[in-house]
C-alpha cells in the first residue's frame, strides 16, 4: 500500500522517530514540517522548514503540504508542540501565550482543515493523529497554557470525527497521548523553577529513575494504532493503554 505521511515536528523527538521508522517501509513517502532543519536525507522524505507558530505564514504555505498525487493511504500526524513558559498566570510573557496556542491549537486546526479540504473526496484510507497529553485532564500549576491547549485539541478532534461521521468522508481522527517521553520538552520541564511548578520534583524523579519512555517506543505505538486503526474505538487514545 503506497502511503503518504505528513508529520509536524519531524526534526527531533517523537516526530523524528516516526519518520525513521516509517521510512523502513519502501512504500512509505513522508512530508516533514519543522522549525529546524532535518538531520535526514532520503529520496522518500521531503522536508519543509517552517515555524508553525507563525500561523499567518502557515496559511500561505499549507496547500504545499498536501499534494494531489494519488496514494492508497494518507496520514496527517500533528506532533509539533510546546510546553510553553512554565510559570503561574500573572508572570507569563504575552508573546509566549500567543506562540503556545498558535503552535498547539491553531496550527493543527489549520492543517486538519487543509487535510479535509484536500482529501475528503479522495478514495483512500485517511487518518489524522493529533498528539495530545495526559495533561489535558489535569490543571497543573505552571502549565495553564499547555494543559488547556491539549484539552482544546481533544475536543477539536472529537468534533472533527463527529463531522466526518455526518459527512461520510471516511476520515478517522484520533487524539493520542504519547505518555511521558524523554524529549527536549522533558528537559524544559526539569529546568523549571519549583516556585513556578509544584510538581517539579516528580518529573525530575521520573528522569532520574529512568521511568521516561523513549521517542522510538512512542512512535512504535502510534504506528501500531495507524496500522490497526479499525480496531480502536473512540477518538481519545493513550499509548499506555494499548
Amino acid at each position: 500500500m503506497d502511503s503518504l505521511f505528513i508529520i509536524t515536528g519531524s526534526s527531533k523527538g517523537i516526530g523524528l522517530a516516526l519518520v525513521e521508522q516509517l521510512l523502513e517501509h519502501p512504500s512509505h513517502h513522508i512530508i516533514g514540517i519543522a522549525r529546524s532543519a532535518s538531520p535526514l536525507t532520503h529520496e522518500r522524505y521531503q522536508h519543509f522548514q517552517s515555524d508553525l507558530s507563525d500561523v499567518h505564514a502557515l496559511i500561505h504555505q499549507v496547500d504545499n503540504f498536501f499534494p494531489s498525487t494519488p496514494f492508497e493511504r494518507i496520514v496527517l500526524i500533528n506532533n509539533a508542540g510546546w510546553i510553553g513558559q512554565i510559570e503561574h498566570v500573572g508572570h507569563i510573557e504575552p508573546e509566549n501565550i500567543i506562540s503556545l496556542y498558535n503552535l498547539n491549537v491553531t496550527a493543527p486546526a489549520i492543517l486538519c482543515n487543509a487535510f479535509a479540504k484536500a482529501y475528503e473526496k479522495v478514495d483512500a484510507v485517511k487518518i489524522v493523529i493529533n498528539i495530545s497529553s495526559g495533561a489535558a485532564k489535569k490543571g497543573l500549576d505552571g502549565w495553564s497554557g499547555y494543559s488547556s491547549s491539549k484539552a482544546a485539541i481533544n475536543l477539536f478532534t472529537e468534533a472533527t470525527q463527529n463531522e466526518s461521521n455526518l459527512n461520510a468522508n471516511g476520515i478517522r481522527y484520533f487524539a493520542v497521548a504519547p505518555g511521558v517521553v524523554d524529549t527536549a520538552m522533558q528537559t524544559d520541564i526539569r529546568s523549571a523553577k519549583s516556585a513556578s511548578f509544584s510538581s517539579l520534583a516528580k518529573f525530575q524523579g521520573l528522569y532520574q529513575n529512568k521511568q521516561l519512555s523513549s521517542p522510538q517506543y512512542a512512535a512504535q505505538k502510534i504506528i501500531h494504532l495507524i496500522e490497526n486503526f479499525e480496531e480502536f474505538e473512540g477518538v481519545l487514545q493513550d499509548v499506555r493503554e494499548f
